[in-house]
């Protein structure tokens, strides 16, 4: 439909259905994003969970990862969940050897903070940016951020400090999974910068 943003999904691995039905429901127009081309047409892009090394990899084969930091630096708004807040960071703590990521954040990440996917869970999370009702979140095999630089805002953090959702500028990492609890609102903060990019 015309006038409707076009958001992409990163889909070279990793929980992208999910995220394309939840943004099916939010008035955009969906689109998967592989290559260079696709990446060029779209005014948003959500980078789903999955595994960030393989991400890595697959970005590269096939050519998007340059243009997507380069896309990030000009001013694309990005929603990273899981594995996508991983690929964001500037830096990683435990990052597999000539591991890279698309930077966007300057934050030091860990990867699988909590242990094994056993080692899952949910909780209850408060965002202050999102009004007053707890954010339900799935944490599956999840990075932490153990870094943040001054001008990084902190949206939430466990009872114990840790931090688990951020944002600067153009570009918003979650180390959980909003869209796995029919949760919306992180996905309608970036929408909102989609259109405002827009005009």
């Amino acid at each position: 439909m015309a006038g409707r943003p076009r958001v992409g999904v990163l889909a070279l691995q990793g929980d992208v259905r999910e995220h394309a039905a939840l943004l099916g429901e939010l008035n955009v127009d969906v689109l998967s994003v592989r290559n260079e081309r696709e990446l060029s047409i779209i005014d948003g892009l959500v980078i789903p969970g999955g595994e960030s090394s393989v991400i890595d990899k697959l970005s590269r084969l096939f050519g998007v990862a340059e243009p997507l930091s380069a896309a990030i630096r000009a001013g694309l708004p990005v929603l990273g969940t899981c594995a996508g807040l991983i690929m964001l960071a500037r830096e990683l703590s435990d990052g597999i050897s000539g591991q890279r990521t698309f930077g966007g954040l300057d934050v030091t990440v860990q990867r699988n903070a909590f242990g094994s996917q056993t080692e899952s869970f949910e909780t209850d999370l408060d965002v202050p940016v999102l009004g007053s009702t707890p954010v339900h979140a799935v944490f599956i095999r999840a990075p932490i951020v153990t870094r943040a630089a001054a001008d990084v805002t902190v949206l939430s953090q466990l009872d114990d400090r840790r931090i688990v959702a951020v944002e600067q500028g153009n570009v918003m990492g979650l180390s959980f999974h909003p869209e796995m609890s029919g949760e919306r609102r992180f996905h309608e903060r970036f929408l909102e910068r989609v259109r405002t990019r827009l005009g």
